[in-house]
């Protein structure tokens, strides 16, 4: 296992957003430590050709890791392609990675956050995924960083003994679901997580993450979750291709390292409580959500 852990960040074509997501990562303690591996999609189109450039430019201008290294895919794969790919590629060199994508913000004790809980939860089979980012919930009686179900792709971190449960096929994992387990995996029904595997089943969605979660969630896998985020998203501005104008998820980064970990390898029933009643409320009341819709279609 490489320590620390390579990261994987996966670019496109939103320069501003992937310059500001380098700044944070090199500010990061462990970054002149890190092995970086910058992975750049092709343009799926001519109308993208000129920011995919100028983001490549931009990439070629990193520094401040122990080294970075730059795969400039020749032909558009999507993003959910590209990380499959370029995770499982140094999951095999590695054994280990952690994973950015270009919309993401990070605490300057974020890479230490993770390698920490890679090194200590290593031989865990139980323990599947780190995740970064938290809801924005009251953290008064939680504590610093716990176990819960679900898996976030905004910014995370996992092992090769756990990236080798990842299955890829939808019709394999709908298969292994029943009324209880849809309940369980949609967080009693608070999230549109069933909803998200059966777009994805019927091609409304290409997403690498329903699918990682489910293989997680099939295996009775738990993900490690900070109570403070570690990470911003700073994509849902309108500019990413997955994602809309929505400032329900956004939340004031950590400043302080995390020094506390779960010895007990469980679900932490108060952050499920918590995370829960962020997810049956997170909407707000319905003059909240037509002020919120009017806000997305006036800027889209």
């Amino acid at each position: 296992m490489q320590n620390p852990a390579p990261i994987a960040l996966f670019v496109y074509n939103r320069p501003e957003h992937t310059r500001r997501t380098l700044s944070f990562l090199k500010q990061n303690d462990l970054a002149r430590e890190s092995r970086l591996f910058i992975y750049s999609d092709a343009p799926k189109s001519a109308k993208d050709e000129a920011a995919v450039n100028d983001v490549r430019t931009i990439i070629r201008e990193t520094e401040g890791f122990k080294s970075v290294k730059i795969i400039t895919r020749s032909q558009n794969m999507g993003l959910a392609n590209s990380i499959i790919d370029g995770v499982t590629q140094l999951i095999n060199d590695y054994g280990n990675v952690i994973v950015f994508e270009d919309d993401l913000i990070s605490s300057p004790h974020t890479l230490t956050y993770f390698n920490d809980a890679l090194t200590r939860y290593h031989d865990q089979e139980q323990v599947m995924h780190i995740c970064a980012y938290m809801y924005p919930l009251n953290t008064d009686h939680l504590p610093q960083t716990f176990f819960y179900r679900a898996a976030g792709s905004w910014g995370w971190a996992t092992w090769d003994r756990a990236w080798q449960h990842f299955e890829p096929n939808i019709d394999v994992l709908i298969s292994q679901f029943d009324k209880r387990k849809i309940a369980d995996f949609s967080i009693g029904h608070k999230m549109n997580f069933w909803k998200q595997v059966k777009e994805f089943k019927n091609g409304k969605n290409n997403s690498w993450a329903i699918r990682w979660y489910a293989s997680i969630f099939l295996k009775g896998g738990l993900t490690l979750n900070p109570s403070s985020s570690l990470i911003n998203n700073i994509g849902h501005d309108g500019t990413g291709v997955h994602s809309g104008i929505n400032e329900i998820y956004n939340v004031i980064i950590n400043p302080k390292p995390i020094t506390s970990f779960p010895e007990e390898i469980r679900e932490n029933p108060e952050a499920y409580a918590a995370i829960k009643n962020f997810l049956a409320h997170r909407k707000g009341s319905l003059w909240q959500r037509l002020k919120r819709y009017i806000h997305q279609h006036l800027n889209s």
